[in-house]
């Protein structure tokens, strides 16, 4: 590690800049975002600045004159960029006078560099490469931010503020390091990271008993919370960024049978894994004890998290146990993920929506025949209308028959869309009047339904013109 990274105040007095050009402008936006005084001595007369706001181009200086002769009184930086041989020298005059100076692209001239940064207000983070590879720098830093959530520094600004509070009301640090712990990690860190800072500091304030506090804290019996996950359809990089983050932060997962076991694996790995999912036709655990599980691991100070294959919320049964978990006064977020009939979508390509063609999308549920008959079909014969089917493969026979008596025409294209964005996909294109006989082609499930004009524009349903279509010329050429 040749340089120290260390985090410099630049608003203790004036930041010199010496260049021009847009590597300067960039530059000038960094030290303005920072709050910077800057005297900026442009090399060619062009003082543009590039945009900056109104409180930030306040506190820019435009000087004249050389800034080799310039007063370096109340300066405590000094940074070129795009300033040509004019960086050389300032460097040596900086370094004369013991001042950190950076001259862009130039180690030898330089005893301090400018770090790739993440910017979330008050946690900042630096990556740096020594100066040899500032793209290396900036993609690791692209990486960072994807995993950082965009309100971390409201979170470190609101511990601070009540840093001293805390203090008087738990003097033992020990115990005060562990509430810290539980505040961000917790249902109060939740709060000011989904943007309900107000919820947050109430909850905060409620903490008034110090000694039960604090014998509640020692004893590990402290309130936990309930976070709804959506896995998404099966494919684990199409977890959210949000998802992966509560996953690794779980201490008990409570997981459907339809969740890929490569999703779990990029959960915590000390994690508790309970399944309580169940398939079609097998046992399974019900719906209030799933309820009860995710209270009671609540209450026990645990960080759960209700994994769901799809979205929660999109028969998932996510409003049940949100339900619960309000009247059990139990702290809670919901994550949304992709729900299986977009993943289906995306993946083999079908427009749910096509201009002109398909206005409307309904999405309804069958995994049994008894749920098809309970739905009211005369409801879902406009044309312009795509209807995706759940857990439909069971009921294929019950949907081809209500859709067909109440006037859907038995052209209509239909897929059937097995483990969708899986290593193991699979897709069988036809009409509604063959919609059983599709189900058999897929060989097993979950499978998602799409039914309307606008299968006809999926990649399967063109490659199979496309197969048809060299069939027709191969027959015509013999």
């Amino acid at each position: 590690m040749r340089f120290l990274p260390v985090f410099l105040d630049v608003q203790r007095g004036v930041v010199l800049l010496a260049g021009a050009g847009d590597l300067a402008r960039a530059k000038l936006r960094v030290l303005a975002s920072a709050g910077a005084q800057v005297r900026w001595y442009t090399t060619d007369g062009n003082h543009d600045l590039g945009g900056l706001g109104a409180d930030e181009a306040a506190r820019v200086e435009l000087a004249a004159g050389d800034p080799l002769t310039a007063e370096l009184s109340g300066v405590v930086a000094i940074v070129c960029a795009g300033a040509g041989d004019t960086g050389a020298a300032l460097s040596s005059r900086a370094q004369a006078l013991g001042l950190p100076v950076n001259v862009m692209d130039d180690l030898e001239h330089s005893t301090f560099i400018f770090p790739a940064i993440v910017d979330r207000g008050d946690v900042v983070v630096a990556v740096g490469t020594g100066g040899t590879s500032p793209v290396v720098a900036r993609r690791v830093r692209e990486r960072i931010e994807a995993l950082l959530p965009a309100r971390l520094g409201e979170l470190a600004s609101f511990v601070g503020r009540w840093r001293k509070a805390i203090h008087d009301v738990i003097p033992e640090f020990g115990l005060r390091r562990r509430f810290w712990e539980r505040v961000v990690d917790g249902p109060i860190g939740a709060l000011v990271l989904s943007g309900r800072a107000d919820e947050a500091e109430s909850a905060l304030k409620n903490i008034s008993d110090a000694s039960a506090f604090t014998g509640r804290l020692a004893s590990g019996d402290a309130a936990g919370s309930v976070t709804l996950v959506g896995a998404g359809p099966g494919d684990p990089d199409l977890l959210t960024v949000k998802a992966l983050r509560a996953l690794q932060d779980a201490d008990v997962i409570f997981y459907d049978e339809l969740v890929n076991p490569e999703i779990l694996d990029r959960a915590r790995r000390d994690a508790g894994r309970i399944p309580v999912g169940r398939r079609v036709g097998k046992p399974g655990i019900g719906q209030d004890a799933i309820n009860q599980l995710l209270i009671e691991a609540a209450r026990a100070g645990k960080r759960a998290v209700r994994l769901k294959g799809g979205d929660s919320f999109i028969f998932g049964r996510g409003g049940e146990e949100v339900e619960a978990l309000r009247q059990a006064n139990v702290a809670y977020s919901v994550i949304p993920g992709i729900t299986a009939g977009l993943g289906a979508a995306a993946q083999f390509e079908v427009p749910l929506t096509f201009r002109h063609e398909a206005l409307r999308v309904t999405f309804l549920t069958a995994h049994k025949a008894s749920d098809a008959e309970m739905v009211d079909w005369s409801t879902l014969t406009d044309v312009a209308m795509t209807i995706v089917v759940y857990m439909g493969m069971t009921a294929a026979p019950s949907v081809r028959a209500g859709l067909l008596a109440a006037g859907r025409s038995p052209q209509t294209p239909v897929g059937v869309f097995a483990r969708a964005t899986r290593s193991d996909a699979a897709a069988a294109i036809g009409t509604l009047d063959e919609l059983p006989g599709l189900i058999e082609k897929v060989v097993g499930g979950p499978a998602i339904l799409i039914i309307g004009d606008v299968v006809a524009h999926s990649a399967p349903a063109r490659r199979q013109q496309l197969t048809q279509l060299a069939s027709f010329f191969q027959v015509a050429a013999e």
